[in-house]
């Protein structure tokens, strides 16, 4: 083939390779912070490589999880604000890990976007890799993707992967049983779900994400980017106290859709709305969609971002672990004969 100076580049396609290897080089000491046994080699080969042995494991049972930010990404976007939103994708994936029992060990990011833009994506991976120390696990690779005119300018998507790892025979749920405790976390604001209906309902408003929060201080929009809680820890601890038969992470269809998902058949979650205080931002969105009770509990945590079943007998020590783990614990109901989740008393 004929040399030409003037020969077609990638960049004329609106791929920057530059742009790309300039951002693994910036996130490289980012992902460092977040090694811990059992990692292999950092950033820049093929694959990620773990030594589940080195990781303290005799007889391993593997957990994956996978999942993303939703359109919470979109008032990031509008607000400039992107300094959490990688917190909020490692959260989604490893506080789902947690429920299986599993302690996450490593994770993967992927980000795509039309047009590169290193600072902003950086700010991003090094909140993933912040997301990462929070729960003990390493960042160990990812994928970025420029993708001209598959995003509008400025767009961008995030999607997180997590492999946790558990003895064999310590999966959760197990031995739910009637009489077992409720406990609660206290969520860190509406997380990661729901984010469709609450721009609808911003819109409503009238507000925009720079108008004074209505219910605490700073913007509309930060407000609303409060990360999503990480419960790793805490939860690991409460399992190390014993007792504890089953976790649910309260995401999409809030607690009427998630409790459910670890209940035995014939088992009934039985929750008193009034064991904890409807946080000031979910009385706002209700109030401002005339929303009624039913919907709220099926859309939003409405305050309790994890539930912890718990054998009566260890309740106190267990609430204790959390506690000392930072948790805000409310004692939520019991396990009872039935189906599903039925609810005593009104949020407020």
């Amino acid at each position: 083939m004929t040399e030409k100076s003037n020969g077609m580049t990638y960049a004329d396609a609106g791929v920057d390779i530059d742009a790309g290897n300039a951002l693994v080089e910036r996130i490289k000491p980012a992902a460092k912070r977040t090694n811990r046994p059992g990692v292999m080699a950092g950033l820049g080969g093929f694959g990620g490589l773990f030594d589940l042995k080195a990781a303290g494991y005799s007889d391993p049972v593997l957990v994956a999880a996978t999942d993303g930010v939703g359109t919470k990404l979109r008032i990031a976007i509008d607000t400039g604000i992107v300094d959490t939103v990688g917190v909020d994708l490692v959260a989604m994936c490893v506080n789902d890990l947690v429920c299986q029992g599993a302690e996450p060990l490593f994770f993967l990011d992927y980000f795509a976007t039309g047009k590169l833009a290193v600072e902003d994506a950086a700010r991003i991976v090094e909140g993933i890799a912040e997301g990462c120390l929070g729960s003990g696990c390493a960042l160990i690779g990812g994928e970025t993707a420029e993708m001209p005119g598959m995003y509008a300018e400025g767009d961008f998507d995030l999607a997180g992967f997590a492999v946790g790892a558990m003895e064999r025979g310590t999966a959760l749920p197990a031995q739910v049983a009637e009489g077992d405790v409720l406990l609660g976390l206290a969520s860190s604001g509406v997380h990661s779900n729901g984010y469709s209906l609450v721009r609808k309902l911003v819109e409503v408003s009238g507000l925009g994400w720079e108008a004074a929060c209505p219910w605490g201080e700073g913007t509309l929009g930060e407000a609303l980017l409060a990360p999503t809680r990480l419960y790793v820890k805490p939860a690991l601890a409460a399992i190390g106290a014993g007792g504890v038969h089953a976790l649910a992470h309260i995401t999409g269809g809030g607690l009427t859709e998630n409790i459910p998902r670890i209940l035995p058949k014939g088992g009934q979650a039985l929750v008193d709305l009034e064991a904890w205080d409807l946080p000031p931002v979910f009385k706002w969105l209700g109030e401002t969609g005339g929303m009624a009770q039913d919907e709220m509990l099926k859309t939003f945590n409405c305050g309790i971002g994890m539930v912890v079943v718990v054998d009566a007998a260890r309740a106190p020590q267990v609430t204790e672990a959390l506690e000392e783990a930072g948790e805000t614990v409310s004692q939520l109901g019991r396990i009872t004969l039935g189906e599903g989740v039925q609810y005593l008393g009104t949020l407020s």
